[in-house]
Formats: C-alpha cells, sequence, structure tokens
C-alpha cells in the first residue's frame, strides 16, 4: 500500500542521512529489532548484498566504492575492508568516529552502527564489498558477524585506536 511504502522510504532516507554524518551521536543498535533489508537474495541477477549496498552504503561510499575525498573512506582497495574481516563487521554493527586513514588520505566522516540489520544482512553486505571493484577478499558468514556481534555487545561506535587495540594489524 502507498502509505506503507511511503513510511518505509522515510525510514531509509533517515537513515542513510544519519549514516552520512548527519547525526553524529552512534547508538549500538543493539536494543533495535533485527531488519533485514534485501541482502541475502539477488535482485534481478544481482548478487546477494548488492541490494543493501545500494540502499546503505552507496550515499557515502558510493556506488564505485571510491568514497566521498576527506570524508568517507573508499572500500575499493581498503586494507580496512580487506583485512581479518572482523574488523569491518564491527565497524559495520557499531559505527565508527574520528579519523582513520584509508591508502594515504585521511577522512573524517562518522559512519553510524548499523547493527539493526540481521548477522546475514551484514555478511552479504561485507561479501559483496570485499568481491567488488577489484577487491578478492573472502566471503563473510552470518556465524562470523554473530560471533563479532556476541564478543562486542552493544558497544558505541568505535575509534581507530580502539579498533587496533580489539583487532591488532587492524588496517594493515
Amino acid at each position: 500500500n502507498l502509505r506503507s511504502f511511503a513510511a518505509t522510504t522515510a525510514l531509509l532516507a533517515s537513515s542513510i542521512l544519519a549514516g552520512c554524518g548527519g547525526d553524529k551521536t552512534q547508538g549500538s543498535g543493539a536494543d533495535t529489532a533485527s531488519t533485514t533489508v534485501a541482502a541475502t537474495t539477488p535482485d534481478a541477477g544481482g548478487t546477494p548484498g548488492e541490494a543493501t549496498y545500494g540502499q546503505v552504503c552507496a550515499s557515502c561510499h558510493q556506488a564505485t566504492g571510491l568514497g566521498t575525498e576527506g570524508t568517507f573512506p573508499p572500500l575499493k582497495g581498503s586494507n580496512w575492508l580487506l583485512g581479518n574481516p572482523d574488523v569491518p563487521i564491527a565497524i559495520v554493527l557499531a559505527g565508527l568516529q574520528g579519523e582513520i586513514a584509508v591508502s594515504g588520505k585521511t577522512y573524517s566522516g562518522a559512519m553510524q552502527a548499523w547493527g539493526m540489520l540481521s548477522d546475514d544482512d551484514v555478511a552479504a553486505v561485507l561479501t559483496y564489498a570485499r568481491s567488488q571493484w577489484g577487491n578478492a577478499a573472502g566471503p563473510v558468514t552470518g556465524a562470523q558477524v554473530k560471533a563479532v556481534r556476541d564478543k562486542i555487545g552493544g558497544r558505541t561506535a568505535w575509534t581507530v585506536a580502539e579498533l587496533k587495540k580489539e583487532f591488532p594489524g587492524a588496517g594493515t
């Protein structure tokens, strides 16, 4: 129905705007009901995670994975994304604040927590990003996401220093 579609569209738009730094406060997402966005099944020949990437991630990281200069880092070639999968899982679940260096450039945009996504949706969108734009990292599973979610609990946004302490080698 049109009213339901409008409400869903408004919620998604506000989430995307908040995710791109519109709201600098970070929540854990742990108290939010699990939401499935469309990541686990491919749409019209797409791959699992592609729809969620387009709905949730592309507004900041761009459809090309190149990010937004100075604000939102590229995912293409990012050691933060392509290394230990626990690192991007933790970032997606709890968010990120403060500066981060990717490929020798510094970015300062905040990333909101997307912990309201299901484990399978987080796995699918990260698997998508880890295999696009010349990236060739292995897939992420729902079980891996669940393990990280259980480990970090309801924490709020990470800083780079916290990620490096929790996940030695993160970003290298």
